[in-house]
């Protein structure tokens, strides 16, 4: 299994079988003045909605629906979205799924994937930590494991958000956060340099910056606001080599950026978005991106699970 097999065909044959699976996730054009910029067109794509809240559902139904199953089920690692992602797979699919979080997890993670019936493990403080949990519990039972990000099935999936995405909007620049680059590496797979496509990650969780700098996955540090979200500690050894040739470059972007980010698109548009989630829009609001007279840059608004709207107040 290399990057080789993450390709445009492959994408598609993805998409076409998880179709019925995923909802088709709208877009949203904003002139770029209306939320504090000079210039520019953003086109929001509104991935939030998602089954399960976040974009992570297309890979979990990736993988459960080309690898085969165990009686016993599936098994996955994560900081919350994917776990919620696969637990939401698996239940649809009739499957046991159990799902191992750190302990840093969110509130609105854990209920998700407590809600859709899976078996919840709450292991060490970190995903490293989890993912260590999950691969001896594998071990030991044998169930399928859905890797959050470096395995050929997630990636293609996540890819299926930019095949979507061009179909519904034209770009010349696409931000997206970056955790493990499972995200990042299926839709640099599917642009494959036809437009600029730029990674965005904590300045607390540089996974990919590290990365790029040793010339391979490497440790790095796992904090911040998007922790849950956005700090595996090393990035995904499939999806490198895709981010090595196909984007353009990676930002780093403060906690307090994002918080504002996550404030303005509340303040603006009443969307809710999770720190991981506003990370991308965070490069633009901060300054850190300048987008250029009339260019249209597409933001991947990648997840909504969290707890900041309580109706009950």
């Amino acid at each position: 299994m290399s990057e080789s097999d993450i390709t445009r065909e492959a994408i598609a044959g993805i998409e076409a079988l998880i179709r019925p699976h995923v909802r088709r996730t709208p877009v949203i054009d904003i002139a770029g003045i209306d939320l504090g910029l000079s210039s520019g067109t953003l086109i929001f794509k509104l991935e939030l909605l998602q089954h399960a809240g976040s974009f992570k559902t297309r890979g979990a139904f990736a993988n459960l629906l080309t690898r085969a199953v165990p009686k016993v089920g599936v098994v996955a690692a994560s900081g919350g979205n994917h776990g919620a992602a696969v637990a939401f797979a698996a239940e649809r699919r009739g499957v046991p799924a159990r799902i191992f979080v750190p302990s840093v997890s969110s509130p609105a993670k854990i209920a998700r994937i407590r809600a859709s019936g899976a078996a919840l493990v709450i292991a060490g403080e970190r995903y490293a930590d989890a993912l260590a949990a999950s691969e001896a519990w594998q071990a030991q039972s044998g169930a399928l494991a859905v890797h959050a990000f470096d395995q050929r099935e997630t990636l293609l999936g996540q890819g299926t958000l930019g095949l979507e995405l061009e179909q519904q909007s034209r770009l010349d620049t696409l931000l997206v956060a970056v955790g493990g680059g499972g995200l990042i590496g299926g839709i640099a797979a599917w642009y494959a340099g036809r437009i600029n496509v730029i990674g965005v990650e904590p300045v607390a969780s540089p996974t990919l910056t590290a990365a790029l700098a040793a010339g391979r996955p490497v440790d790095a540090e796992a904090g911040g606001v998007a922790a849950d979200s956005l700090a595996p500690r090393r990035v995904g050894a499939l999806a490198l080599p895709l981010v090595q040739r196909f984007v353009d470059r990676v930002l780093l972007v403060e906690d307090d950026a994002i918080r504002a980010a996550q404030q303005a698109l509340w303040d603006k548009l009443r969307i809710v978005v999770e720190p991981g989630g506003a990370a991308a829009f965070a490069a633009l609001l901060s300054g850190r991106y300048r987008p250029a007279q009339n260019e249209r840059i597409g933001v991947v608004l990648s997840g909504g699970n969290t707890t900041a709207v309580d109706f009950a107040r």
